[in-house]
Parts: structure tokens; sequence; C-alpha cells
């Protein structure tokens, strides 16, 4: 079995392969092309940018500082429309900076995040958990989430600029993060989530099976790898995926997953990308 030092070196490699992708979207991007749409309502290419360097900011905070983790989120909490316009007002405020500037502070932050987070192991106690928004996550926890939203933000800003963008076996992180999380999908409606367990088995881009619950589940989803991380991200409508459900629980949980920490997010309007493929028109934003 793998050590957990081993899983994080696994994640925190996919996490900078993930990074490095995204980056080369934007690298030699010329200025006006920052302000272009994309798909999440009202962002353009570098409010996606800055959201994620803000986002990995915060990381490296709860990294390294978690007290002064606690006490940003206490203070977020105050604010009584914190939910609801943090995250957009975070993202304006990044996207005004000027593009050489914002691409700049996302990777210098993103280094930092990965160097705080491979030396978690060694300067932490066994078992540590790093606080986050909603819940607290083990370091290849954190990692995991951070290459789930650079995925999910990178796929907001290939759609703006007409890129394609092949699936890789990354997917692979985040359907684990996808399936543990149905739960807080749950919670984030005000559900109760079912005791039962789900059968999750989606294919990845390269024929692999990646399979989590058990094999006799009543509740079953399948498909695409590609179809189910679109949708734990809201990148995607459900009618616009070619994934399966057997069972009502199963039905249901589909039309309310989320990968992300925060209150469930407006999602993506049906009609707007066919089953695995490029957007055809624009849609809404999640909040990952």
């Amino acid at each position: 079995m793998a050590s957990a030092a081993d899983v994080l070196g696994e994640v925190l490699a996919d996490l900078r392969a993930e990074s490095a992708e995204a980056d080369r979207l934007v690298a030699d991007l010329p200025a006006e092309r920052w302000t272009a749409a994309t798909p999440a309502a009202g962002w353009t290419v570098a409010h996606q940018i800055a959201h994620l360097a803000w986002t990995d900011e915060q990381a490296l905070l709860s990294a390294t500082d978690p007290a002064a983790f606690r006490r940003r989120v206490e203070e977020m909490a105050a604010r009584p429309d914190a939910a609801a316009t943090f995250i957009d007002d975070t993202a304006a405020e990044g996207a005004r900076l000027p593009p050489a500037e914002l691409l700049a502070r996302w990777r210098t932050g993103r280094t930092a995040l990965a160097e705080a987070l491979a030396a978690v192991p060694a300067t932490q106690p066994p078992g540590t958990r790093l606080p986050w928004f909603g819940t607290s996550m083990s370091a290849a926890s954190m990692a995991t989430a951070r290459l789930m939203e650079t995925w999910a933000h990178g796929t907001d800003v290939a759609d703006a600029l007409g890129a394609a963008r092949e699936p890789t076996a990354r997917l692979r992180h985040i359907v684990r993060i996808g399936v543990r999380a149905r739960d807080f999908g749950y919670a984030a409606h005000g559900l109760r989530p079912p005791a039962e367990p789900f059968r999750v088995e989606v294919t990845g881009p390269g024929g692999e099976v990646w399979a989590h619950g058990p094999e006799d589940a009543a509740q079953r989803v399948t498909g695409s790898a590609l179809d189910f991380c679109l949708l734990a991200t809201q990148r995607v409508h459900r009618d616009d995926t070619a994934l399966r459900a057997e069972g009502t629980e199963a039905e249901r949980w589909l039309g309310i997953a989320q990968a992300f920490a925060g209150p469930p997010g407006t999602g993506r309007a049906a009609g707007g990308r066919p089953a695995g493929g490029r957007p055809v028109r624009e849609g809404r934003e999640g909040e990952a």
C-alpha cells in the first residue's frame, strides 16, 4: 500500500501538470483576450485566473497558518452577503490587475502552495487535517481539490478561447472527489443523504474503468469520466450528459452533485454542451 507521502506526491505531480496545461492557455494571450467572456456569467478569462490565484492563496494560508485561515473564514462569515458575493468580489478585484501581474501572482501562489503541501508529511503530525471552507481535509485531499478547481476553471478558459483540451487520466482525481462529496451535495440542498452506498463506474479517456462503491449497490451511476467531472463541477447540465443512473437516489444525486465547497452553484443551463463535447451556448457558473 502506498504511503500518505507517496499518494500526496502523485497528486501534487498531477496538480502541477494540470496547472501547466491551464497556464499554456493564457501564457501568450494578448491583453485584450483576457477580457473574453467565459461560460460563467459575468466572468472573463481574467476573472477565472484571478479566482484560481486567490483560492490557491487561501489554501496556502491554511497549510502554513491554520489559525490565521480560521480567522479569515470567521471574518468572511460575518459579512451578511459573504456566500453570495465574496467569490465574485475577489475575482473582480484580481481581474483588474494587468494580465502579466495577475499571471505572475497565480504562478507564485500555486508554486508556494505545492511546496507547502509537499512539506506537510515531514513537518506535521500524522493525520493532520487542514482547515477549509465547510470542512477540513488532508494535504492530499487539499491538493486534489486544487486540481479539481484548476481543471474546472481551465475548462471555462478553454471554452472562452475556443481551445481544444483532451481529457487526461488526471480526471480520476476529480471523479474520486466527486464521489466522496456525495453527501455534501445532499446537505448543501438541505436534504438528508441516503444511508445506502452508491456504485459509480465511469470510463476514463484511455478506456480504463474507475469504480467506487460496492459492485452490488442498487444505486448506480455509469458513463464517461469526462461527463461525470463536468457535472460534478457544474460545467454541464445533467440533461446534456450521457451519464446513466439506476435508482431514484442515484438520479436525484446527479441533479445536485457538486465536488466543491460552499453553497450550491447555479450550474449551467440545459442545451449548453453536448455529452462529452464542446459548449454550444453560454451557461451559468458553479462555485468551483
